[in-house]
């Protein structure tokens, strides 16, 4: 019976370090690149700003296109990790490796967007750029289309490295050049 508690303590304790460390992400990131659409299927094109729009997406792409709706689901802004386009273009054998051939929307580096993805279903964490809040919402998987774009084993060489979907939470411009920060539930109040 000793034994029994002196291990749930444990573990409530260790669950509780794991909630404060996972709210804790200093670094300041940097938006690399804006990449849009405008339409299902079509090349993507570089931006240096748009607008993100509330419960939409961007305004320049697609969703933004055709806003008259607002998108039910977790797919309003697409975000990838600037370090990870290495990695891919490397298990793909390229020397380099357009970040537009990946289709997502914001190309951001300094901060890692897998850790904003919160640990605990009671947390909900957000990433400020510039004016805008995004609440991270889940991993954006690679689509078979990888197979064409990167060549053979392309899907696989992106697992991992999709980067994250997105919800708008407060809309503004976004700007090539703003900055990121990791932004927890109590601070988000703060901030609408």
């Amino acid at each position: 019976m000793q034994i029994e508690h002196s291990i749930q303590h444990s573990m409530t304790a260790n669950q509780s370090t794991l909630q404060a460390i996972s709210q804790t992400l200093p670094q300041v990131g940097r938006l690399e690149a804006i990449i849009v659409r405008p339409a299902r299927g079509a090349d993507c094109f570089y931006l240096q700003q748009t607008m993100a729009i509330k419960g939409i997406g961007l305004a320049d792409d697609r969703r933004g296109l055709n806003s008259h709706t607002t998108v039910n689901g977790s797919r309003q802004v697409t975000l990838i990790q600037a370090e990870h386009i290495e990695v891919i273009a490397q298990l793909v054998g390229l020397s380099k490796l357009d970040p537009a051939l990946l289709r997502r929307n914001l190309l951001v580096s300094g901060i890692n967007l897998l850790a904003i993805k919160p640990l605990f279903k009671h947390h909900i964490n957000y990433l400020q750029v510039g004016q805008v809040l995004f609440e991270i919402v889940g991993d954006c998987d690679p689509c078979s289309r990888m197979e064409t774009l990167l060549g053979a084993g392309g899907y696989n060489a992106m697992r991992g490295h999709g980067g994250v979907n997105a919800k708008i939470v407060q809309g503004g411009q976004l700007s090539v050049g703003d900055t990121i920060h990791f932004v927890t539930h109590t601070q988000q109040m703060t901030l609408i």
